[in-house]
C-alpha cells in the first residue's frame, strides 16, 4: 500500500541542543535505512520549512503507524497521512514500476 506522508517537525527551543542534534542524526540513519529497504520510497524537503513529504510503501496502515511512531523525532512531529491508489489516467504500469504501459 502506498501512502503520502507529510511530516512537520517542531523541536521545542527548550530541548537540549546536544539531544536535538543526536535525535536528528538518529532520524537520518533510520530514514536512510528505510529508503534502502524500499519502504520509504520517496523523500522531499518542503522549501522554507522543517518538513518533508514522503511516499511509503507498506503492507498496512498499522505497519506505517508502527514505522512513524518509532522515528526518533516522532514526538516533535505533526503527521498527515493520505492513502494513495493508481490513477486511471496514469501511464505507469503499476505503483511498483516506473515503466510506462505499452500502448
Amino acid at each position: 500500500m502506498l501512502f503520502h506522508v507529510e511530516m512537520q517537525v517542531r523541536i521545542p527551543p527548550t530541548l537540549d541542543p546536544a539531544l536535538a542534534e543526536r535525535l536528528k542524526q538518529e532520524e537520518r540513519a533510520v530514514a536512510q535505512a528505510l529508503q534502502r529497504s524500499g519502504v520509504w520510497r520517496h523523500l522531499w524537503r518542503l522549501v522554507g520549512c522543517y518538513a518533508n513529504v514522503s511516499i511509503f510503501d507498506v503492507e498496512s496502515p498499522a505497519q506505517l503507524h508502527d514505522i512513524l511512531s518509532t522515528l526518533p523525532l516522532f514526538p516533535f512531529m505533526e503527521v498527515t497521512v493520505r492513502a494513495l491508489c493508481r490513477h486511471p489516467s496514469s501511464i505507469i504500469d503499476d505503483e511498483n514500476s516506473n515503466r510506462p504501459i505499452n500502448t
